[in-house]
C-alpha cells in the first residue's frame, strides 16, 4: 500500500465512504419500508419489491450482512486514512488524531446521517436497488452470516428471545381503525365512517343499537278499534308489534302495507289484525350484531324484540337498524353531533356511546351504559341541572338541556 500513489489511496477512500453510505442508507430504507405497500407491489410483480420482501423474511440475516459490510468498509476507510496521514505528515500522533477526527465527521455526515435521512423519507428509492445487490451478497457470504446469527441467536436465547419464532407485524383491530380514521384525504368521510362501523361489528351487540323499550311504538289490542285504525293509518313505520296491555305480552308483528289494504272494509276488526300477524322473533340482548344480521338473512325476517335474561322485553331491533350500524350516514343524516366553530361539540344525549366515539374518534367507555345520557347519569348518580359542568372520563362537558328524567343536550368543550 506504501507504493500506491496518493491519488489512488484517496480514490479508494472515497469508494469506501460511498459504500459506507450505501450500507447505512440501505439498512434504514429496507427497515422503514411500508410492509403493506410492499405486499401490494409484490402482488403487482414488482421485481425489486419481490427481492426486498424475500430479504425481509429473515431480517436477522439481512441486518448481519449489512453491518458486516458497513463495518468492513468503515474499518478499511480508517486504515486508509491512517496510511494517508502518515504519507503526508509523518508518523506523528497529532496528524493521525486529526485525520481520525476528520474521517469521523465525514462518515457521520456523508455516510450516516445524510443517506439515512434520505432513506427514511424515500425508502423505496434505495431499498429496491439495494435488494438486487444484497441477494447475491447474502449467498456469497452466507457461511459468515450464518455463523454470526448462530452466536447472536444463542445470546438472545439467554434473555428468552427466540429469533426463529419472531412474528411479522400484524395490525390489530384498533390499529386498523386508527389507519382508517387518518385516511380522510383518501376517501369521503361517509365511507370512512362505514369502514369504522364494519370494524366495530364484532364487538357490537343488539343491545347497543336497539330502540329502547320506552320508545317502542306498537299496537295495544286493548284499545278501541277506532284508535287502532287511526294508529295504523298514521304510523311512519312499516311493521309494528301488537300486544295486549304490555309489550311483554306481544303476540306478533303487523305488516302495515298488508293491513292497509283491508283497513277500510266494513268488517275490519281486531280479529282481522290477529289473522295478519307474523310470529314474533325474540333476540337475546347479548347477541352480536354480525350474528343477528346473518340470522335475519337466513330466517328472512326484518324485525325482532330484544329480551334480557329473564325474558322481559328491553327493546326492538330491525334489519335497517343493523345495516345502519354499517352504512350510517348513507341512509340517515347525522344531526346528533354538531361541531362548533370554537372546536366544541353539541351532542344529543340520546346518541349511543359507540356512535359518539365513532364520529369524534374519542374513547368513552362502552362496557356500561349504551347512551351518552346513561353514561352521564351513571357518572353523576343524579340527573344534573342545566349549567352543570363535569369531566366525563377525561372529556369536559356542560349540561345544556334536560327534562324530568333524562339529559337531552350537552356541550363537549374543546380539548386543551
Amino acid at each position: 500500500m506504501n507504493d500506491m500513489p496518493l491519488s489512488m489511496l484517496f480514490g479508494i477512500l472515497a469508494l469506501m465512504l460511498i459504500l459506507s453510505a450505501f450500507f447505512s442508507g440501505s439498512e434504514t430504507s429496507l427497515m422503514t419500508l411500508n410492509r403493506y405497500r410492499l405486499k401490494h407491489l409484490v402482488k403487482l410483480k414488482h421485481s425489486g419489491a419481490i427481492k426486498a420482501h424475500n430479504l425481509l423474511q429473515r431480517p436477522d440475516h439481512l441486518i448481519s450482512l449489512i453491518l458486516l459490510g458497513n463495518n468492513f468498509v468503515n474499518v478499511a476507510a480508517s486504515s486508509l486514512t491512517t496510511v494517508i496521514a502518515i504519507r503526508l505528515y509523518g508518523e506523528s500522533e497529532s496528524s493521525i488524531a486529526i485525520a481520525a477526527g476528520i474521517l469521523t465527521i465525514v462518515i457521520l455526515i456523508f455516510s450516516e446521517v445524510a443517506p439515512k435521512t434520505l432513506a427514511a423519507i424515500k425508502p423505496e428509492i434505495l431499498a429496491f436497488p439495494a435488494a438486487w445487490v444484497f441477494i447475491p451478497l447474502l449467498k456469497l457470504f452466507y457461511p459468515i452470516v450464518w455463523a454470526i446469527n448462530l452466536i447472536i441467536g444463542l445470546l438472545l436465547k439467554l434473555v428468552g428471545i427466540n429469533v426463529k419464532k419472531h412474528s411479522h407485524d400484524i395490525l390489530n383491530k384498533e390499529e386498523l381503525k386508527s389507519i382508517v380514521a387518518e385516511a380522510e384525504s383518501l376517501m369521503p368521510s361517509r365511507y370512512q365512517k362505514m369502514l369504522l362501523g364494519i370494524l366495530d361489528l364484532e364487538s357490537a351487540t343488539v343491545e347497543d343499537i336497539m330502540t329502547p323499550r320506552n320508545e317502542i311504538v306498537g299496537i295495544d289490542l286493548e284499545l278501541p278499534i277506532e284508535e287502532i285504525i287511526r294508529q295504523i293509518k298514521t304510523s311512519p313505520h312499516t311493521r309494528l308489534p301488537v300486544y295486549k296491555k304490555s309489550i311483554d305480552r306481544v303476540i306478533g308483528f303487523l305488516h302495515l302495507r298488508k293491513i292497509l289494504m283491508v283497513v277500510n272494509n266494513e268488517d275490519f276488526d281486531k280479529q282481522t289484525i290477529i289473522n295478519q300477524l307474523i310470529k314474533p322473533s325474540f333476540i337475546p340482548e347479548s347477541t352480536p350484531v354480525h350474528k343477528q344480521i346473518h340470522r335475519f338473512k337466513t330466517e328472512k325476517i326484518r324485525i325482532g324484540l330484544v329480551v334480557d335474561e329473564y325474558g322481559d322485553v328491553e327493546g326492538l331491533v330491525t334489519l335497517d337498524d343493523l345495516l345502519q350500524e354499517i352504512v350510517g350516514e348513507l341512509i340517515t343524516d347525522d344531526v346528533t353531533v354538531r361541531k362548533q366553530n370554537d372546536g366544541s361539540f353539541l351532542v344529543d344525549a340520546n346518541i349511543t356511546v359507540r356512535e359518539l366515539n365513532r364520529v369524534t374518534q374519542w374513547s368513552l367507555p362502552t362496557e356500561g351504559p349504551k347512551t351518552l345520557n346513561g353514561l352521564i347519569l351513571e357518572f353523576m348518580e343524579t340527573i344534573p341541572e342545566p349549567g352543570t359542568s363535569i369531566k366525563l372520563h377525561g372529556y369536559p362537558l356542560e349540561i345544556l338541556k334536560r327534562d324530568e328524567n333524562t339529559v337531552k343536550l350537552v356541550k363537549f368543550l374543546p380539548q386543551k
